[in-house]
């Protein structure tokens, strides 16, 4: 198995994309998946001595490669949930009385690099931003419904 190419944020360019510092010639391609870290980790200590064993990179947000140059690329959010926005889908939709008599109306929400995905502990809410400087590492392993 190949180690995984690693980068940093070079740019942020909206609420969705990022151009990371690492392109064609670093092997990445179209639809590659990369974990923007935290830079700082979390300290894993020994529960009996509290000896600090190391340190472990945990992940802000996940983005999908939809650019690759040579020297650099560019990566979005994907990550998508249909919301109602309107009225009940259900009789038994305990709200007011219009939201009730309104029609359900779905509309797509994308995840945005400001993650509110559950990680370990949450980031604090300055350590959730995602930053320029910030490690991205190429996921290895998709999750089965990110293949």
């Amino acid at each position: 198995m190949s180690k995984p190419i690693k980068a940093k944020v070079a740019r942020i360019l909206n609420s969705r994309e990022i151009v990371i510092t690492a392109g064609t010639e670093d092997g990445v391609a179209v639809d590659m998946y990369f974990d923007v870290m935290d830079p700082n980790g979390e300290d894993i200590k020994d529960p009996d001595t509290g000896e600090i064993l190391g340190s472990i990179q945990r992940p802000k947000v996940r983005v999908k490669v939809t650019q690759a140059h040579e020297k650099l690329s560019v990566a979005m959010t994907y990550k998508k949930k249909e919301v109602n926005v309107g009225g009940s889908s259900s009789a038994f939709d305990i709200g007011l009385l219009s939201r009730t008599l309104m029609p359900p109306k779905y509309v797509t929400k994308y995840e945005t690099l400001k993650t509110t995905e559950k990680t370990w502990e949450d980031l604090s809410e300055e350590e959730s931003y995602v930053k320029t400087g910030d490690p991205v590492i190429q996921v290895l392993k998709p999750l089965p419904e990110e293949e």
